[in-house]
């Protein structure tokens, strides 16, 4: 789209009909003496051509005007860039994440199936925030490191294997590693969301030793603890593994975080739709427009017209 950043300067555009009534015509003068030349008898040889070279003056003079007027080209609306937070979803993939007392769109699944569907979704709406990916069980690695490509950190979320990292769990050492990748980056952008259906049971780093790094880098953690209730299945009664939710709580109470509990998928929806609301994106940033100025085109064009009107000018003479 073009247009013009200052259209009110088109206004100088009749000063050149404006001269031309108030300057005084040459037919006015009276010579005293004429003397005759052979200018007199010499016959045009493109009479009645004039209009030329008035039309390129003018052209010359409207195309300077259009370039006072300073035309612009307004391009597609572009986000802003701006500094979101840097978030680390931690996820438990150890063997209890197997235990199928979960039900998705009507059909029983596994804790780690439906978490890999709910967090999949809340990565995809992290616009404009850093997110990775770090999977533990007895041991933590970093699946995705902080990066803005959400559909990659989905991607693995929905690709996550219980048993790829052990089978018994160690959340101290995935909130050091969280924590080891997160420390570098602003203070107030440092967020880790926790995912575990049990207790520390493993690992290098303990709980408290976790929270005290987490508090000296001013990093708030969120806690979620999925499953570990007792159900009943097809008359049988299923026993999920113990969850630390005490544990879990102190963690989140004490680096500024929440705590939730999530035994089905609608609680798990609800508890990403909170932290969306606790932990703003920055999905709504401000739109701009790039402005490319064009004012060279038609300036290029007056000076065209003009050298156009003085050379025929000369050869009309």
């Amino acid at each position: 789209m073009i247009e013009f950043a200052l259209p009110w300067a088109a206004l100088v555009f009749p000063a050149v009909l404006l001269l031309r009534v108030l300057m005084p015509s040459a037919a006015g003068n009276v010579v005293a003496l004429r003397v005759p030349t052979l200018d007199d008898f010499t016959v045009t040889r493109r009479a009645g051509s004039a209009w030329l070279v008035t039309l390129c003056f003018l052209l010359a003079w409207a195309a300077l005007v259009a370039a006072l007027c300073q035309p612009q080209r307004i391009g597609g609306a572009l986000a802003l860039p701006q500094t979101g937070r840097d978030l680390v979803m931690a996820m438990d993939i150890s063997g209890s994440m197997e235990e199928r007392d979960f039900v998705w769109q009507g059909q029983r699944m596994s804790r780690i199936a439906a978490v890999r569907e709910v967090a999949s979704d809340f990565a995809k709406r992290r616009v404009g925030d850093r997110v990775g990916l770090i999977v533990f069980a007895e041991r933590a690695y970093v699946q995705v490191p902080l990066t803005f490509d959400l559909e990659s950190v989905s991607w693995f979320l929905r690709d996550s294997v219980v048993g790829l990292a052990g089978r018994s769990t160690s959340i101290g050492d995935a909130i050091g590693l969280a924590i080891k990748r997160l420390k570098s980056r602003p203070a107030e952008s440092r967020v880790i969301i926790l995912l575990t259906d049990g207790s520390n049971t493993s690992g290098e780093l303990s709980v408290d030793e976790a929270i005290s790094l987490a508090n000296r880098f001013d990093v708030r953690i969120h806690t979620i603890g999925v499953g570990g209730v007792q159900r009943a299945l097809l008359g049988s009664v299923l026993n999920s593994s113990p969850i630390d939710d005490e544990a879990l709580r102190v963690i989140s109470d004490q680096t500024g975080g929440q705590f939730f509990r999530a035994t089905n998928t609608d609680d798990l929806e609800a508890v990403y739709q909170r932290i969306d609301r606790l932990e703003p994106s920055n999905a709504d940033a401000p739109l701009v427009r790039p402005r490319e100025p064009l004012y060279y085109i038609p300036l290029a064009l007056s000076l065209v017209f003009l050298t156009l009107g003085l050379m025929l000018r000369m050869w009309l003479r």
